[in-house]
């Protein structure tokens, strides 16, 4: 587990990078599995690491586990590699952007 310093600085760089609310994340991850017929359960829905994010957006800092963690540092990764901050997000990048939802990260999202 890190030093409170370094869990600080990622309990940052997490909340910076998952710009949804676990609402909006459920509701997305919901969508995303949805088909015609039915509407997955809600703890069924999504990617396992998107469920682990809905859950870590539920805690509190203290009650995070090594598991938390590790997905922590992998979330704030992909967004980074992802981002581009020299150009704004467009339409025709939806499959980009469908795929860092999943984990919490609208890009198009101020």
């Amino acid at each position: 587990m890190p030093d409170a310093l370094e869990l600080d600085a990622l309990w940052e760089d997490f909340h910076r990078a998952v710009n949804m609310t676990s609402q909006e994340l459920a509701a997305w991850l919901r969508v995303r599995d949805a088909d015609e017929n039915a509407e997955p359960l809600p703890e069924e829905a999504g990617t396992p690491t998107g469920q682990h994010v809905l859950a870590i957006l539920q805690k509190r800092r203290t009650d995070l586990t090594d598991d938390d963690i590790r997905v922590m540092y992998r979330v704030v990764d992909t967004v980074t590699a992802q981002a581009d901050p020299e150009n704004e997000p467009r339409a025709e990048d939806a499959r980009t952007r469908r795929r860092l939802m999943t984990i919490g990260h609208d890009p198009l999202k101020p």
